[in-house]
């Protein structure tokens, strides 16, 4: 089993390699994606058109209430879309990394699921993030002080786990898509490799959307050049 869940990682790496080689040349092109709409927007758009499902309408609600900072909250304190508004970017950009991955490998899904997966797969970051800041030196050695965002989790109940739980309050979710919004992170998390494997096996969805959310998170978006 060991020897099978080792080429299994072999594999996803191999994959994720190509996926990155053959859409470099777009890597540039997402930042003027939402130009003309603003990313709250598109999202709304995007979510409204094809979540129909029981429950969804008042996810969404939730979602653009005051309560609720997704759309303004960043994806990260420091790694990769630090910066207001940077987490509903950053799903758009797994969404739009998906819909790639897969035209290009010719693989069909059901279209609602990957919305669904991809849109929501971080809302356990909704609340987390709180503006502090830092002291840096500039160019010059003087001491700047700079905006930065801190993690304040108040409801600790874990990663891709907690986003089903968030989503699980307002609508219900199919199977393949808990499982691949629980194991996103893919072999990068806590979680033990023999049953991160066994998930991904088990569910294309998981397998899709753990390579669409590492491509936006370390290719399209990275870390910024001032941290």
């Amino acid at each position: 089993i060991g020897g099978f869940f080792t080429f299994l990682q072999k594999s996803y790496l191999l994959l994720f390699r190509f996926v990155v080689q053959y859409r470099i040349e777009k890597l540039y092109q997402v930042s003027e994606v939402y130009t003309t709409v603003t990313n709250k927007e598109k999202f709304i758009q995007i979510y409204r058109e094809n979540i129909t499902r029981e429950g969804a309408d008042r996810l969404l609600a939730y979602l653009c209430s005051d309560s609720c900072d997704f759309f303004t909250a960043p994806a990260s304190t420091r790694y990769h879309s630090a910066y207001e508004g940077g987490l509903c970017e950053h799903c758009l950009n797994v969404y739009k990394n998906f819909k790639g991955l897969l035209e290009m490998k010719n693989i069909e899904l059901d279209e609602s699921s990957v919305i669904i997966s991809a849109l929501l797969h971080d809302l356990c970051k909704i609340g987390v993030y709180k503006k502090g800041f830092r002291n840096v030196k500039d160019e010059k050695g003087t001491w700047q002080r700079v905006d930065t965002f801190e993690y304040d989790d108040k409801l600790p109940y874990g990663h891709g786990e907690k986003s089903v739980y968030i989503i699980s309050g307002y609508m219900k979710l199919t199977r393949e898509e808990a499982f691949a919004i629980r194991y996103h992170m893919g072999f990068s998390g806590p979680e033990d490799n023999g049953t991160v494997g066994k998930a991904l096996e088990m569910f294309p969805l998981a397998f899709a959307l753990m390579v669409a959310d590492m491509e936006a998170a370390y290719f399209l978006e990275g870390m910024p050049e001032d941290k």
